[in-house]
């Protein structure tokens, strides 16, 4: 480990470490600035100096140092160096986020709302895996703890199905100021007063992604929607009725399984929309036994986007997870009270 140090700053730099020298650098200035180590207008060493002290390229700073100047947590002064920015967001305010379930897509939101955040903030992650009781418990437990309370509110109920909300959950939700509120992922609820939402509409979404890929979709004879009807983490039955609604509209045969079962009945000119992750892995094993061709043979569109299914060409629809937590960041530091419905994206790759 090589450290640079000088009198208010240091960097260190794990040699060992498999995470980039320059993501490196970045966290070292962050950590020092929210340990208060330096504070805003304060100097920090030149591109130079960091290269020579950490044995590092210049390159590798100046990448660091211009990731930092992005975010606006440093400027640059011409002739005079680097130092920490001044700027009119918050500071070392103590956030509430509270999410539903830990899955790959909620994580997303989290972990672009703290870059959004950056060193302004303290944030404290809460999981209630869609239980009325722990969620309710939880948020009771912390109210008036906290600046700002992040929630994204789905519940199961006692057969598995899912719930926006319940009374019980709306009448602790009415506890939180409005002004620290922000709701985020579910539809917009009957709450009272003038607070922050970042929301999806299930059922217009699949609708309409649906509508954008109609001239591909219409290749195919008969479209399969796997909806897990009682997960453990179940999802909201608009998702079927956006789906309902463009079939008959469109005229489309259609069909509704709760899973993708072993030896499958593929036909030749089918198509499928996945939800769970498990059962677009079940169709594709499926469909490479069989020696069917995906894409042509059949079709495959996954719900929500994730690095692995571009990588394999899947199509999806899917909500921005990176710019939902992103604005929610953005209404925490500006102090907004807007109503967003969060961007859903129809991107077809080359199972379709």
């Amino acid at each position: 480990m090589n450290p640079a140090v000088s009198s208010s700053i240091e960097i260190k730099i794990n040699e060992n470490s498999r995470v980039p020298k320059y993501k490196q650098i970045v966290d070292s200035i962050i950590d020092d600035i929210s340990k208060g180590n330096l504070t805003v207008g304060q100097k920090i060493p030149s591109i130079n100096e960091l290269s020579e002290t950490c044995y590092l390229s210049r390159d590798t700073v100046e990448k660091a140092y211009k990731h930092l100047k992005e975010k606006k947590i440093i400027v640059s002064v011409k002739g005079k160096g680097y130092y920490t920015a001044k700027t009119d967001l918050i500071s070392k305010a103590n956030i509430f986020f509270l999410i539903n379930k830990p899955s790959s897509y909620k994580m997303m939101i989290y972990n672009s709302f703290l870059d959004g955040i950056g060193v302004n903030a303290h944030v404290n992650l809460f999981i209630y895996h869609c239980e009325e009781s722990l969620f309710i418990k939880t948020l009771e437990k912390n109210l008036g703890a906290y600046d700002y309370y992040v929630i994204m509110p789905h519940f199961k109920t006692e057969k598995l199905g899912h719930v926006s909300f319940t009374d019980e959950v709306l009448k602790v939700i009415e506890k939180i100021p409005k002004d620290k509120l922000i709701i985020m992922d579910n539809a917009k609820p009957m709450i009272k007063g003038d607070y922050g939402s970042i929301y999806q509409d299930f059922q217009e979404d699949i609708y309409n992604a649906l509508k954008e890929g109609l001239d591909r979709l219409k290749k195919y004879d008969k479209i399969i929607l796997v909806y897990p009807s009682k997960a453990v983490h179940p999802y909201p039955k608009r998702i079927l009725h956006g789906f309902r609604q463009f079939c008959v509209e469109y005229d489309f045969d259609f069909e509704i399984l709760d899973e993708i079962y072993e030896d499958m009945e593929l036909q030749s000119k089918d198509i499928y929309i996945t939800i769970e992750e498990m059962d677009l892995v079940n169709l594709v094993r499926q469909v490479r036994k069989k020696n069917l061709v995906l894409g042509s043979d059949i079709g495959i569109i996954s719900y929500n986007d994730t690095p692995l299914k571009d990588l394999l060409g899947i199509t999806v629809i899917s909500t921005d997870f990176k710019a939902m937590g992103e604005t929610a960041a953005y209404m925490v530091l500006k102090n907004k009270k807007e109503k967003v419905k969060n961007v859903f994206k129809y991107i077809e790759r080359n199972s379709l």
